[in-house]
């Protein structure tokens, strides 16, 4: 295989694997989600930190528990001892619960309510083509029973309409 064939045949599959329709949607989705990012983590800043910050501390990274002592800070600034920083696990964790609970109650919850009505008015207007569809098929079997019965020579008696079953 000459070098030119083997380089188209891999830009071939190389476009054909981005234009796929699930690499095109996953790129899109991850731009969505940067752009989103941003929002949530300034509505977690602007709006939320302040309001746990009202209730309790502002930052809980501060909060340690030495688990080798002593522990301290020495003159350089360095470390000293086994410090547990369980206030910033504690304050990565608050973060995370309220930017889940941000994305859900903002994103999630308002989605999936717009679908549901999305899919009843689906349904909905499935149901009024199907009374439609039934109503003809009704009309279609009385009009079969008249030409039946004019065929029959019992034209003065009309026949009535029926609601069961019949075959054709």
């Amino acid at each position: 295989m000459s070098e030119k064939k083997k380089k188209e045949s891999v830009l071939a599959g190389f476009k054909a694997f981005l234009m796929r329709g699930n690499v095109v949607d996953l790129a899109v989705a991850v731009v969505i989600g940067a752009a989103f990012t941003n929002i949530v983590n300034s509505m977690v800043k602007g709006i939320i930190g302040p309001v746990v910050g009202a209730i309790g501390t502002k930052s809980l990274d501060g909060y340690t528990s030495c688990l080798k002592g002593p522990c301290s800070v020495d003159a350089q600034g360095n470390p000293v001892g086994v410090n547990i920083l369980w206030g910033s696990v504690l304050n990565a964790t608050l973060t995370f619960v309220i930017t889940a609970a941000v994305v859900y109650f903002l994103m999630v919850l308002p989605m999936a309510k717009y679908l549901a009505r999305q899919e009843a008015r689906r349904k909905a207007r499935e149901g009024v083509q199907e009374l439609v569809e039934v109503t003809e098929l009704e009309v279609l079997k009385e009009i079969r029973d008249n030409l039946v019965a004019q065929r029959a020579g019992s034209v003065d008696s009309a026949p009535q309409p029926r609601t069961g079953g019949s075959t054709l």
